[in-house]
């Protein structure tokens, strides 16, 4: 079943790839040239989030019970890390996929750098040191992660962070590469008072607390490095029982994923977004592809497109459909294309290639008769990335979804046609 599933998605980024390389090769060449790379750029964005699409990768460092497997299950938002439990035996100098049936983050833990002894793990490498870096030359982080617990920010933490001046120096001589750091003060409910454990934190002393915990971590971090992006409380607390959240203390998670989107490459986005299931973070992917898309159709249709190039565009709509159904955490197949076609009230059959779908999409396109223009394309595009994101996302219902995609399509012509 996993192969056939999998066989399917292959099918599907075909597809896709196939109308990318249509536009390529014959839109584009029909296009005014100051246009042509416009549409060149916003298809690679495009094609790179929905076609290249990896795990995220990140370096995370941070001395023992500093909350690492705590943080990875509140980014999944499910049991994917033992906690509480460091086996000296792994996670030294070796990528480690943390992953539930929504896809997976890679992780190079390297906690016990800076130890004398090897681990009891066989090493191919002289030192921990020299494994961690091995691994680096395998796969290049997107990020480097800096974890400290905020009881701990005034402690014997400058070890730690020399560990990562050391790494993020390897980075740049070996491989003139250098990745963002983000600095990451966990277990912030720990904080005085003791009593107010629960978020979001409005008592002034637990606000202080923070907020001063912040201050010294970041002039740590800061001390040693110019780039840090910027040091993010939270609280990663999260109790499972039967797979299954019974108590959720989560805090900031959503700050840190919304700040880690903007500094990870394009290709790692739609599996970080498709992970941790929060809405925001979803939707800020998700806008991504929306403005890749209007880009495309409406510089397509700059000049009013004949009714056979039509499928050319409305391919496009369907690729942003099944892209913005995975980032909710469906398969990537024409399924969820003609499950939302579904709900707009176009009736497509199930056995219908992609090709197919994008022809009874331009049921949805205003004025679609001989020829449809950039303004017409840009907005129908725009509404129905805003309809897909309410249907998969939001979980509007067919009803509501129709409503939102007519208010989306009709206040998007106004305001274009106001700035025109």
């Amino acid at each position: 079943m996993i192969m056939e599933n999998e066989k399917r998605t292959e099918n599907v980024k075909e597809r896709i790839s196939e109308i990318s390389k249509y536009i390529m090769e014959n839109i584009a060449p029909k296009l005014p040239d100051k246009i042509v790379n416009q549409v060149k750029l916003e298809l690679e964005k495009m094609m790179e989030v929905l076609l290249e699409t990896r795990p995220p990768r990140f370096v995370v460092l941070g001395r023992r019970g500093s909350g690492k497997s705590s943080l990875i299950n509140a980014i999944f938002g499910s049991n994917v890390a033992e906690v509480g439990s460091v086996k000296s035996t792994t996670g030294i100098g070796a990528w480690y996929d943390y992953k539930n049936k929504r896809g997976k983050i890679s992780i190079l833990d390297t906690r016990g750098l800076g130890e004398g002894s090897l681990p009891d793990k066989k090493c191919t490498e002289k030192s921990v040191k020299d494994e961690v870096y091995v691994s680096i030359d395998k796969s290049l982080p997107d990020v480097l992660l800096f974890l400290c617990k905020a009881k701990e920010v005034d402690a014997r933490i400058d070890e730690d962070i020399e560990n990562l001046v050391e790494i993020k120096m390897y980075l740049q001589n070996k491989h003139g590469y250098n990745p963002p750091i983000v600095g990451i003060m966990t277990q912030v409910d720990e904080l005085d008072p003791p009593d107010v454990v629960e978020p979001p934190y409005r008592d002034s002393i637990k606000c202080k607390n923070i907020a001063d915990a912040k201050k010294i971590l970041s002039k740590k971090l800061e001390a040693k490095f110019k780039d840090v992006i910027e040091v993010i409380p939270v609280s990663a607390y999260v109790r499972f029982e039967n797979e299954k959240i019974v108590y959720d203390r989560r805090w900031n998670i959503d700050k840190l994923l919304e700040c880690l989107i903007e500094r990870i490459p394009k290709n790692a986005l739609l599996e970080l977004a498709r992970i941790t299931q929060i809405k925001s973070v979803q939707k800020k992917i998700a806008n991504i592809l929306i403005r890749s898309a209007v880009g495309i159709t409406g510089l397509v249709g700059v000049e009013p497109i004949p009714i056979a190039d039509l499928p050319v565009i409305t391919g496009i709509q369907v690729s942003l459909i099944i892209g913005i159904g995975y980032i909710s955490g469906r398969k990537m197949s024409k399924k969820s294309a003609i499950e939302f076609m579904t709900s707009m009230g176009v009736n497509v059959g199930a056995a219908f290639v992609l090709r197919e779908i994008a022809r009874s999409l331009i049921k949805l396109i205003p004025g679609a008769g001989n020829a449809v223009s950039g303004t017409v394309a840009a907005a129908s595009t725009w509404a129905i990335g805003k309809a897909a994101i309410a249907y998969f996302i939001d979980k509007k219902s067919p009803e509501e979804t129709k409503k939102i995609f007519e208010i989306e399509k009709r206040n998007r012509r106004k305001s274009k046609d106001k700035n025109n």
